[in-house]
């Protein structure tokens, strides 16, 4: 990963906990840890951009390049970096997250999935941060009770060694 940087206010830094499948809809959930407090956000993902999460989890580089490499080699030729990630908001269920590029001294931020983003921000050895406002709205709306429901669930995610979560399998 780049060099720390401080969270953007209002934000935590976040690490990816794990990729599991949701036992009652077979769906890929990316798991993220607030670093600070030990707080589960689950979003659930589709199948190829878990994959592609997947791979930058493992560091497995494909013979020929996957979107999110493309990407990146698009914004390094045009010498910019991707300075971190931020899942920004939950609206209606949908997760929000924005991609901050830097170039020189000009800082953009692009509307984003958060699956896209995260396998993005694995490539480019970003951070990874989100709004504390989407861990309080996430459990507003029942999203970490449907994953809290699955107590079983629930208790391996806390209790997993990590080499147990990063071997997500299609």
């Amino acid at each position: 990963m780049k060099s720390p940087m401080a969270p953007p206010e209002g934000t935590v830094i976040v690490e990816i906990k794990g990729l599991v499948l949701d036992p009652s809809s077979n769906l890929p959930i990316v798991v993220l840890r607030d670093a600070e407090s030990d707080r589960l956000l689950p979003i659930w993902i589709g199948l190829f951009e878990a994959q592609a999460i997947a791979l930058g989890l493992e560091g497995i580089e494909t013979p020929r390049p996957m979107t999110h490499d493309l990407l990146l080699r698009l914004i390094e030729g045009v010498q910019a970096e991707v300075s971190h990630v931020v899942v920004s908001d939950l609206i209606d269920n949908t997760f929000f997250a924005q991609i901050h590029v830097r170039r020189g001294q000009v800082q953009e931020a692009v509307d984003s999935r958060p699956s896209d983003a995260i396998a993005l921000a694995l490539r480019a050895e970003a951070p990874l941060f989100v709004h504390r406002q989407v861990f309080d709205k996430a459990e507003i709306s029942g999203l970490t009770d449907r994953l809290g429901k699955q107590e079983r669930l629930k208790k391996w995610l806390e209790d997993a060694d990590p080499e147990d979560l990063g071997k997500y399998e299609m």
